[in-house]
Order: structure tokens, then C-alpha cells, then sequence
């Protein structure tokens, strides 16, 4: 009888398939399913509660609004750049050991800007936070993949339905804690809840497959500083191009551009000639992977940052009042989760295009109805908020199909892949809200402006429909 030679990028399937740990015992999946759910919530939450507290953080460290706005840049800068360095970590020290750790650091770099003085001690530690943030769901995809057998698919599915509930809790948590305590409970809320994640999963989630008997690479520092500076300039440049005396500062913002543009193109050749890329260059752009990747930011990226515009769109143009314009984005992640659910349970009998074409198709029709003025006796609210959830809805249809898109090309890279999912998603919203923004910034007419950004996203969309067809198609578990 021949043997099956086991090693660090086999083992995971081998074991997956029967649904054991590491040591053959079975795998709790609905508990350890749970205990990473609090995770992806709770960081999907922080992403947006510190939005509402923006005001109250500008008083009480008594700073400018625009270091107290850095607050949330350099938590996207911190989340970036550490996922794909977390996600190599996850495979190079395992899943657990990440999920742990990150739990860990999330817990005490939020304790950390709770306590902290002054405005740049919180920008500090909010990159750290999001450095632990960044963590979850590359080691959550890669647990699910290792452990849940023939269902990690479905499982990996639910993650869609998670984060647009962590959208609707975060600002009313935050809004909540503003009024009636300080804004510091923003960050202290996040404490107990991390530990417990600790602690849950120190007890539950199984522990790593044993690596094989190989030399250890060093991690690729000089890869991970050069797409870090890259995202910074580019995240510095787009700030400078916001500013009102943006002919003053158009030579920085050159500088900036050039220094982004040409780091990156470092970067890339770098990754290219590397042994040990922390990023392997077929995850980016190879055969069906570079399709996935850009239908995710497109898809996905450039609606979810078109969406956070919504409050500011609603009481620009229809003088809604700023509470009501919050309970809008509700519609779209109710409309999510509920889509999002029902895409799980058809996937394997839809296959991942059809869904993508469905989701589009609704989504198109969302972002061209925010645009139009409301029908004769329909409010501007009810309107909006039923465009919204049409917007939603093809979110949620496409996100279990995408998820999964990447994942069965090469399930050995899971967490890897979870990561460049991710960016991709946070690229596409940076680039969106920077451009309006900086957009805005020189206009009086905002209402007018943000209902053309919703035509021009509606007709590209339309216009990137034919990069379904490169998508790789899948019916049934992979």
C-alpha cells in the first residue's frame, strides 16, 4: 500500500476533510463558528462606531478635525497593510496562534486609545488596533477551511452577513456612548468582548496542524515597507488633493503620487524576483486570481465606499435630518444579511456567475434610483431608503459567491486569499471616498455632485459586467 506524503500544505486538507483537529479529535464547528463571528463582528463594528464620535474625540483632545479625521485613515492604513502580512503569518505560525493573537492585540491597543492624552498617541494606537483587527478574517478563513470539511464553502459563505451587521450596530453603539458616557467608551466597549474571544478561543478553536520539517523564510520585511510606503503616500496624496489650497500644495501632491506610484512598481518587481514574496504574485494578478481580485474591488470595494456617502447625500440634497440619514444605511444591511443568507443556501446549485449577474443587476438599479428624485408621493426617505436596500441586496447575492470565487482556487493559501479579498474590498471604498471627498471639498453643491457619483458607479458597473464571464465557475462543495 502506497503512503501518502504529508506536508504543511496538505495536511490542513487531508485533516479537513474528516472535520478533526489537529490531534484527531472532532472540531466543534457551530461553537468555533461563533466564537469567530464575535471576532469579524466586533471588528467590523470598530470600523465604523469611531465615525460618530469624531466630534466628541476633536473636543475632548482638544485637536483640529482633520488629525481627529486621522483617526479613522490611519485605522484603513494599519488594516490594509497588515492583512496580507497577517495572513503570511497565519501560515507560516498557524491559524489558532494568529486568531489568538490578534484577538490579543485588539484588546489592549483599544484599552490603549481609551487612555490616550493627546491625538497622536491615538492615531498611534489605532494603526495597532487595526494591525489586530487585520488578523480576523484571514486566520478565521483559513480555520474554516482547515476543519469544516465538505462545509467550510457554506461557512465561509456566513461571513457576508456578518459584516453588514456590525455596519448598523457600529454608528448607533457609537452615537449611544457619545450622549450619554465619553467618547473613550468608544474603545473601552471593545475590551471585555476581546477577552472573551481570547479566552473562547483558546478553549475551542483546534489547535494548528503541525508544519513540515522545513527551513523557516525569513518574513519578507523588504516587500511589506515597500507596499506600506506606497499605500501611505498614495492615502497622503489623496488628503493633500482634499485641502482648499490644493494650488499651493500641488507639488507635494505630485511628490506624493510619484513616491506611490513608484514604490508600488518596486513593489511588484520585487515580489516577482523574490524567493520568499509575503505576497505571491499568481494570488495578485495570475490566471482567474487577477479576475477575482478586480471583480471584488469593483464589485464590491467601490459600493461599499459609494454607500458610506448615504447620510451625507441624504442631508445635502433632501435636508434629512443626520439621525435619519443614519437609519438609512440600516435598509442596506438588512437587505444584506437577508440576501446574503439566501445566496448560502443556493450557492452550490447557482454556481458563483449567475449570482454575480442577479446582484448587479439589483445593484445597478439601487445606485441609479439614489440618483433620480423620488416618485410622486413617495417620501425622499422612504425612496432613498428602498434604494438603499436594492443597493444591499446585490451586495449580499454576490458576497458568498466572491468569498468563495478565490478561496477553491487554491484552498493551501486560504488565509492569504481571505486577506487579498479584503484589500481588495478596502481599496475599492478608500479609492471611492477619497476621490468624492476630494472632490467635494471644492464644490457647494454636494447633493447634486454625490447624485452623479451614483450614476457614473451604476454605469461602470454596467460596463464591468463582462468580467463575470472570466470568473471561475463552481457548483457543489469544493
Amino acid at each position: 500500500m502506497r503512503k501518502i506524503k504529508i506536508d504543511a500544505t496538505t495536511a490542513p486538507l487531508v485533516s479537513g476533510l474528516k472535520g478533526d483537529d489537529a490531534i484527531g479529535r472532532p472540531v466543534r464547528r457551530n461553537t468555533v463558528f461563533a466564537v469567530i463571528a464575535m471576532a469579524l463582528l466586533m471588528m467590523s463594528i470598530d470600523s465604523t462606531i469611531v465615525a460618530t464620535a469624531l466630534h466628541a474625540i476633536q473636543q475632548g483632545l482638544d485637536t483640529s478635525i482633520n488629525l481627529a479625521g486621522w483617526t479613522i485613515t490611519a485605522y484603513s492604513f494599519g488594516f490594509v497593510l497588515m492583512l496580507p502580512v497577517s495572513g503570511k503569518l497565519a501560515e507560516r505560525f498557524g491559524r489558532r496562534r494568529v486568531f489568538m493573537a490578534s484577538s490579543l492585540v485588539f484588546t489592549l491597543a483599544s484599552f490603549g486609545c481609551g487612555m490616550a492624552d493627546n491625538i497622536y498617541e491615538l492615531i498611534v494606537l489605532r494603526t495597532l488596533q487595526a494591525a489586530g483587527g487585520a488578523g480576523f478574517t484571514p486566520t478565521a478563513t483559513g480555520i474554516i477551511v482547515d476543519h469544516f470539511g465538505s462545509t467550510r464553502d457554506r461557512y465561509v459563505s456566513l461571513f457576508g452577513s456578518i459584516f453588514p451587521v456590525g455596519a448598523m450596530i457600529g454608528p448607533i453603539l457609537g452615537g449611544y456612548f457619545v450622549a450619554y458616557f465619553s467618547w473613550r467608551d468608544v474603545f473601552y466597549v471593545n475590551i471585555p468582548i476581546g477577552l472573551v474571544i481570547f479566552l473562547l478561543a483558546w478553549r475551542f478553536i483546534p489547535h494548528d496542524h503541525p508544519l513540515a520539517d522545513s527551513p523557516v523564510k525569513k518574513m519578507d520585511v523588504q516587500g511589506i515597507v515597500m507596499l506600506g510606503c506606497s499605500l501611505l503616500a498614495g492615502m497622503l496624496a489623496v488628503t493633500v488633493l482634499g485641502e482648499k489650497q490644493v494650488a499651493s500644495n500641488l507639488m507635494i501632491f505630485i511628490a506624493l503620487v510619484l513616491i506611490s506610484s513608484l514604490t508600488l512598481m518596486f513593489f511588484f518587481r520585487h515580489i516577482r524576483r523574490s524567493e520568499a514574496p509575503f505576497i505571491q504574485p499568481r494570488l495578485i494578478y495570475g490566471q482567474n486570481f487577477g479576475a477575482v481580485n478586480l471583480v471584488n474591488m469593483i464589485f464590491s470595494g467601490f459600493v461599499i465606499g459609494a454607500m458610506a456617502l448615504v447620510p451625507l447625500y441624504a442631508i445635502n440634497r433632501y435636508n434629512i435630518s443626520v439621525l435619519g440619514s443614519g437609519t438609512l444605511l440600516t435598509a442596506q444591511g438588512a437587505a444584506a444579511v437577508i440576501c446574503s443568507l439566501a445566496a448560502v443556501m443556493m450557492l452550490r446549485r447557482t454556481g458563483y456567475r449567475l449570482p454575480l449577474y442577479v446582484g448587479s443587476a439589483a445593484t445597478i438599479v439601487g445606485l441609479v434610483l439614489l440618483a433620480l428624485p423620488p416618485m410622486a408621493g413617495i417620501s425622499p426617505y422612504a425612496w432613498l431608503a428602498f434604494a438603499a436596500f436594492l443597493v444591499g441586496a446585490g451586495n449580499g447575492a454576490i458576497n458568498p459567491a466572491m468569498r468563495n470565487a478565490g478561496l477553491q482556487l487554491a484552498p493551501e493559501s486560504s488565509s492569504m486569499l481571505a486577506a487579498l479579498r479584503t484589500l481588495s474590498l478596502q481599496i475599492g471604498a478608500i479609492v471611492t471616498i477619497s476621490i468624492v471627498a476630494a472632490v467635494l471639498a471644492h464644490q457647494s453643491n454636494m447633493g447634486e455632485i454625490l447624485a452623479w457619483v451614483y450614476v457614473i458607479l451604476a454605469a461602470i458597473r454596467l460596463l464591468a459586467l463582462p468580467l463575470v464571464r472570466y470568473i471561475p465557475e463552481q457548483r457543489g462543495a469544493w
